[in-house]
């Protein structure tokens, strides 16, 4: 009984080894492999098992618009042809990455003579982008009291750009009261949208601003920009506003004093246009020389 269930043992073990020998098995040594742009880098595509001596190997890049082949019939195509190779029996080597790399890989090992046939592994690729530089909004002047915005943004960059703000070379803490030189100033930033928010502007928040877009490639720097904090002169607002309102009544009095006095009448009753005045309905008069006064000529009709 024991020899029985021993032979049945070693031919399960003969039969599982038999079976993995004939099994293509692929594996990876990184599926989520990254690197800067214009590097090289190494997709990893191992065959742990196979027995078929001459197998199929594909790779496939996999966009939102399908799979494309990478590697086919032993060549190199699409838009790595000149920027890629093969090594080992089937790792794919970029050696001139850019930032359209950036999907998932699929390698495909096909071994028509073992018993599982196919086999797949995916990678996913990521080539970071250095930020260019950004590109940054600082008023010239504000008027002490009121409110500012300064903006920052970049969009070349991968992964995301985050941003930072620099007043006179020293940065600014997303919490004003996290440094003391900051803790009386009233602002809001936001690292993601690279807006810096003043909400009342002091004398104090006069300076020299930049701004730094940066991600895990590197960062970027936008030139430093002065913005001025001066006091509204109200004295001067309320002399200039009554200039005005004594400018526009003086004005205002003149055509009046025009209209009066007929500077402005469209007819004149001199000379040709003048009109003798109507007669009246019925009734005639005539004057006379001796008497040198009107009498009446007739009577009125009815």
């Amino acid at each position: 009984m024991a020899k029985t269930r021993l032979a049945c043992l070693l031919t399960l073990l003969s039969t599982h080894c038999y079976f993995n020998v004939l099994a293509v098995v692929l594996r990876t040594a990184n599926n989520s492999p990254w690197t800067d742009e214009f590097d090289k880098v190494e997709l990893s595509c191992l065959i742990d098992s196979i027995s078929t001596t001459n197998p199929r190997i594909e790779w496939k890049k996999i966009t939102s618009e399908g799979p494309s082949y990478v590697y086919f019939e032993k060549k190199i195509s699409g838009d790595l042809a000149n920027r890629a190779e093969i090594r080992g029996p089937a790792t794919l080597l970029i050696t001139n990455a850019t930032r359209s790399d950036t999907a998932k890989y699929r390698c495909e090992v096909t071994a028509a003579g073992d018993h599982k046939t196919f086999d797949e592994i995916v990678i996913n690729l990521v080539v970071r982008v250095k930020p260019v530089v950004p590109k940054c909004s600082v008023p010239k002047s504000v008027p002490f009291g009121k409110s500012a915005e300064l903006s920052c943004v970049e969009e070349e960059g991968f992964p995301k750009s985050q941003y930072q703000w620099f007043k006179n070379k020293e940065a600014i803490p997303e919490d004003p009261k996290a440094n003391f030189k900051f803790s009386n100033s009233s602002y809001t930033l936001s690292a993601e949208t690279g807006t810096l928010k003043f909400i009342s502007v002091r004398k104090e928040d006069a300076g020299e601003y930049f701004c730094r877009a940066k991600n895990d490639a590197g960062y970027s720097e936008c030139l430093p920009q002065a913005m001025e904090v001066y006091d509204i002169d109200v004295v001067g607002i309320i002399l200039g506003v009554l200039v005005v309102v004594t400018v526009l009544l003086c004005i205002t009095v003149g055509i009046c004093c025009a209209y009066k006095r007929g500077y402005f009448s469209s007819q004149k009753q001199t000379g040709n246009n003048y009109k003798a005045p109507a007669k009246g309905d019925g009734v005639d008069y005539v004057r006379t020389e001796d008497e040198g006064d009107f009498r009446h000529k007739s009577s009125f009709v009815i």
